[in-house]
């Protein structure tokens, strides 16, 4: 049988080696194990680095984990690497990417409804982006495509669930500190509540 040592020590390479956020219940069926156990494992990995201050942590996404670098050292990591530029998102895939985050699972047709405009290349690109998913059908006549956002949604908005998302009462004030054109997210709100 395999300690408990040896088991978050093996997390900890396979963490290393993976790149991506490593889902719980697979790390748990590489040991046979429950993935509670396996998930407290990664916990106290995760609460290991943080109490040891080390340049590398361990961030959870929803119910998976992915080595990160210490956000306080980003400064220096920009320094050594050359500059790639990142791509902002457009005015109007931030709309629809809200829409979808708050009203999740939705179709096409309800965001559009809500933008009063089609939106069928911002879905593409957003899919493109790996920042939604199609998550089914609805029910309604022709059933529709259902769209959700992804874990990659969550990484890339440093989310860690979706528990995470601001308030839609909160979030102009979020957008306006990180966008200069920001979105008017009351408005989606209001929309939402028409709907």
């Amino acid at each position: 049988m395999t300690s408990k040592k040896n088991i978050k020590s093996i997390f900890e390479s396979i963490l290393f080696v993976w790149g991506e956020p490593l889902d719980v219940k697979i790390a748990a069926d590489l040991f046979d194990m429950h993935w509670k156990e396996a998930y407290d494992c990664f916990k106290e990995l995760q609460q290991e680095y943080e109490v040891q201050d080390r340049g590398i942590r361990i961030r959870e996404i929803d119910k998976s984990f992915q080595l990160c670098t210490k956000e306080e050292n980003n400064v220096y990591i920009e320094r050594l690497c050359t500059p790639v530029k990142e791509k902002r998102l457009s005015q109007s895939a931030l709309e629809v990417l809200a829409i979808i985050a708050y009203k999740q699972p939705v179709t096409k047709g309800e965001i559009e409804s809500i933008r009063g405009i089609k939106c069928d290349r911002v879905i593409e690109g957003l899919m493109k982006k790996d920042l939604i998913i199609e998550t089914g059908r609805s029910a309604a006549i022709g059933r529709p495509i259902l769209y959700g956002t992804t874990k990659e949604f969550l990484r890339y908005f440093g989310f860690t669930s979706m528990k995470e998302l601001p308030d839609i009462d909160d979030i102009e004030s979020i957008i306006r500190e990180q966008e200069p054109n920001h979105l008017d997210f009351q408005q989606i709100a209001i929309e939402f509540e028409k709907n």
